[in-house]
């Protein structure tokens, strides 16, 4: 492509009419993310124009909007590859590329990660300019403005671009996205518009003319007190597609020598009509029909997600006392249906894990059932206040943690890896998992009538395991599914499943345990099974350390059983790459298969 540095403006609508065409190619047949890439294409256009990015940090909220700079920054040919297993990264990462400064896949790092930019040029005495580029969703969590209140105070050089879609991934949800948006419905502005049109009854016809000029002068500023009053200048709100007004923008937010936030207004989809506005169904997609914009559908098991979904509607419907609240994830985390069934009962607090895991506390501390549901990926985000706020007050709030095990193309950033290893360690906290249909509603039966913290975890898509009956869910009993004579399989969770498929593979009589419980373990269970099994496989799409193998294995030095041999099938110690989940599994040797080999 043309070095943009020599392009005129005329040649860089092409270039993003070029991109936008060459990311609807890509996602239409790979997937990705679509709506808010395609609205940042002129945006970053604008930023490599104006910027440096050979110099000057390039630092991307979440990164999930960063395909335009993947494809300007020499990456137009393996674009193709986008997600795909051994291909590009849906994400910015510096492995990957050079001029991608920073890992990101969470949201509402880019500004401190700026500021840490800066004091690293500043300590250098180097001539570059940290670019956060941010959307207006990533503005409703906390971290933003611990950030923001550092930055205003020092005054590092520091250009903040916001890109404002009126959307994070479901409908903006909260004070910042009501100012970025909706600044002119304010009851502030309402009031002193009330107060100016009667004055002006007083006043001769040609003053309406002055009255509506001031109106479109006073929206302009209105939004930039919140940042002004931080110590950031502001500029904005510009038209995020207009490129040429874009750069002059940009041209002199560069020149400021002082942190300062460009407010610019973009639509979602832009260039595929489809797909443009507020639609959450287009944040993310499978693969789909360019000219219809319809996914094929698929056929299969249902998806764990629904199976939580439909269950949580059972039990509000069954129990006023059950609440809930997910972190701007309604519909990826199945929260939809029982928040529009039940409005005042379940909240999504938008991209705030922090908030979301402490509001909790006080809802269960006064007699209610908190459901607080979210990837386990995210939670990670929210780890102190599930220590301090839930399990220091031994609190019965339930962590439904969605998205557990291995996602797929999202990749490293997203893989629910680590959950049960971060949240076994603490007092209080109980651990569970169900492996089927039936086993998920039981499950959610017991955390409902548990009054102590808890989680339980589940997979993306459908179950392993077929469903069949099982027995109610006991606090810290597992489940012999199948006798055997040597060897053990145990399975927790989805693993169940796995266990299962190996099984069937191998010709060996194998015993099957659903584990349920790795936290308390089933201790009686497991002596019982000790005296007539010696070789113990446990099987969990979780990491290996501190994981379920981490757990049983201290169980045995406690009881001193020393003649059992324990192998464990959960992940290494390494972050997991992006891929077709079969084929992420396949390069870490777990498909059954390849189990069942290992094992012979």
């Amino acid at each position: 492509m043309k070095k943009l540095k020599a392009c005129t403006i005329e040649e860089l609508q092409e270039v993003a009419k070029d991109i936008r065409e060459k990311i609807l190619n890509t996602v239409s047949k790979n997937g990705g993310h679509l709506s808010s890439t395609m609205g940042a294409t002129d945006l970053i256009i604008a930023m490599h124009k104006v910027f440096d990015v050979e110099k000057d940090p390039f630092i991307f909220d979440v990164s999930h909007q960063a395909y335009a700079h993947k494809l300007l920054t020499g990456r137009w040919d393996e674009f193709d590859t986008l997600r795909q297993f051994n291909g590009m990264c849906g994400y910015t990462k510096p492995s990957e590329s050079e001029y991608d400064y920073y890992v990101a896949g969470h949201s509402s790092t880019s500004i401190s990660l700026a500021v840490g930019a800066a004091k690293a040029i500043a300590l250098k005495g180097e001539d570059r300019i940290p670019v956060a580029f941010i959307g207006d969703g990533s503005m409703s969590a906390g971290m933003v403005y611990e950030a923001m209140n550092e930055l205003g105070d020092r005054k590092y050089p520091v250009v903040i671009v916001l890109n404002d879609n009126e959307m994070s991934i479901a409908k903006p949800i909260g004070a910042i996205s009501k100012l970025l948006s909706q600044t002119m419905a304010g009851s502030f502005y309402q009031k002193f518009k009330g107060k100016v049109e009667k004055t002006l009854e007083y006043f001769p016809e040609s003053a309406t003319y002055m009255a509506k000029r001031f109106e479109e002068s006073f929206k302009l500023i209105t939004p930039g007190i919140l940042f002004e009053e931080m110590g950031i200048e502001y500029i904005g709100p510009v038209d995020g597609h207009d490129i040429e007004a874009l750069i002059e923008t940009m041209e002199i937010a560069k020149n400021f020598g002082k942190p300062v936030i460009i407010h610019a207004q973009t639509t979602k989809g832009k260039g595929y009509e489809i797909a443009e506005g507020s639609k959450e169904h287009w944040h993310g997609v499978s693969a789909f029909d360019l000219k219809t914009g319809e996914v094929p559908k698929k056929s299969g098991a249902k998806a764990a997600t629904a199976i939580f979904s439909d269950m949580l509607v059972q039990l509000a419907d069954e129990d006023e006392k059950v609440v809930g609240v997910t972190a701007a994830m309604p519909s990826g985390t199945g929260m939809s249906s029982v928040m529009e069934k039940y409005p005042e009962r379940f909240w999504d607090v938008a991209i705030a894990e922090q908030h979301a895991v402490t509001s909790m506390g006080p809802l269960a501390k006064e007699g209610f059932k908190p459901f607080c549901t979210i990837y386990s990926t995210f939670l990670q985000r929210g780890y102190d206040q599930v220590i301090h706020d839930i399990c220091l007050m031994d609190l019965g709030v339930v962590f439904a943690l969605d998205r557990a095990g291995i996602v797929g193309e999202d990749g490293e950033t997203h893989q629910g890896a680590f959950d049960i290893s971060y949240l076994r360690a603490i007092p209080n906290m109980t651990l569970f998992a169900p492996y089927n249909e039936t086993s998920m509603k039981e499950a959610m039966v017991f955390a409902k009538d548990y009054e102590h913290p808890c989680a339980f975890r589940y997979p993306r898509g459908a179950f392993l395991a077929e469903d069949r009956t099982c027995k109610a869910f006991e606090l810290g009993k597992s489940e012999l599914l199948k006798e055997g004579k040597e060897i053990l399989f145990i399975g927790y969770g989805n693993g169940v499943g796995r266990a299962e498929q190996t099984a069937v593979l191998m010709d060996d009589d194998i015993a099957i345990l659903d584990l349920r419980f790795v936290k308390p373990l089933d201790k009686e269970m497991l002596m019982l099974l000790s005296k007539s099994y010696k070789k113990w496989y446990v099987f969990s799409d979780s990491a290996k350390q501190g994981g379920v193998g981490s757990a049983i294995l201290e169980f045995l030095s406690e009881q001193g059983l020393q003649d059992i041999a324990l192998t464990s099938f959960e992940y290494d110690d390494n972050f997991i790459t992006h891929g077709n989940t079969k084929l992420v599994e396949e390069s870490l040797g777990l498909l059954p298969e390849q189990l069942a080999k290992k094992i012979f």
